[in-house]
């Protein structure tokens, strides 16, 4: 435990001198944040608190690419090798680098949180308890994938490749960038088999409609298990060397840690369950009324007051 604690203590510093961390970090997520709320939203509470879920989850999904860098670079290196020496195991360098991305990764999203309080009057956070559990395992799990990632790379640019054929798919069929309900149907049965589709419409329900974390105990579920999976193939497959390499077939194992949302994925293509949630979600927003709409029916017609006048005796 003093060894884990340690490292956990020496990953967060090192990542806090990093210029690029905090431009990734913190600096591009309130990006995202400002340019959903304020252009997509247009700044609409009921708008920014629907867009707020998918903000979130990318905030939480982006924690795999700078984990999976950070490990690798360590690797080519050779810093891994000096800590090979010390007495510590495969399992505390991972762990304390899944912790410590939970810790540098929870003050953006309490900061955006704020934000859409302070800054776009959102009242209704929904299930906030619910929001936090989502985003502990939503981060433990995408951490894990990094874990992966660099368990099966050799070096930087294979790391970044891999990164990019991960990324693109996570955040464009999985509603995170455009919603799951208005995307054609074979985007939507695509999404249907990735991880964060059911991170994005947990976070989503939970604070829209304010569900309770049982209802989506299919999704916490599957990211648990994902999370496990995916950290026991990485600290199988893990190295100190750059010079120790990995059998091709030994990548092949990667592929078992989809199992979890292959059959998730196949279950809800039968139900449709999520594709209904996200349609219902996005079609509420589209109905719900503007408040230059409001205005105008509260205020009577210019032209009826003159009538009305003119009739006065």
């Amino acid at each position: 435990m003093t060894n884990f604690l340690a490292l956990t203590r020496m990953r967060i510093s090192l990542a806090l001198r990093n210029k690029m961390f905090i431009f990734f970090s913190i600096v591009m997520p309130l990006g995202f944040f400002f340019l959903y709320c304020g252009v997509f939203a247009k700044g609409l509470p009921r708008a920014v608190a629907f867009y707020l879920g998918p903000v979130l989850a990318l905030n939480v999904m982006g924690s795999f690419w700078g984990l999976s860098a950070t490990l690798v670079m360590f690797r080519e290196q050779g810093i891994l090798r000096r800590f090979h020496i010390a007495p510590v195991t495969a399992s505390d360098m991972l762990a304390s680098s899944v912790v410590a991305n939970y810790f540098l990764t929870l003050p953006t999203v309490l900061i955006e949180i704020l934000f859409a309080r302070l800054f776009f009057h959102v009242t209704n956070l929904g299930n906030l308890a619910g929001v936090f559990i989502l985003i502990t395992i939503g981060t433990v799990s995408f951490a894990s994938l990094g874990l992966v990632v660099a368990s099966v790379t050799n070096t930087m640019q294979e790391t970044q490749v891999l990164n990019q054929l991960l990324w693109l798919p996570l955040i464009f069929l999985s509603g995170a960038t455009i919603p799951l309900g208005y995307m054609p149907t074979v985007a939507q049965r695509a999404g249907l088999f990735l991880p964060a589709t059911y991170l994005v419409n947990s976070l989503q329900q939970s604070i829209v409609n304010n569900v309770s974390l049982w209802s989506r105990h299919t999704e916490f579920i599957s990211l648990v298990c994902w999370a496990m999976l995916t950290f026991f193939l990485s600290a199988q497959l893990f190295r100190w060397e750059p010079e120790s390499k990995i059998p091709r077939r030994a990548k092949l194992l990667v592929a078992a840690t989809a199992i979890p949302f292959l059959l998730l994925g196949i279950w809800e293509n039968r139900t449709d369950r999520i594709l209904h949630e996200s349609t219902a979600a996005f079609e509420n927003l589209q109905r719900a009324p503007k408040p230059e709409q409001h205005s105008n029916l509260s205020k009577p017609a210019q032209g009826s007051q003159t009538v009305a006048i003119s009739n006065t005796p």
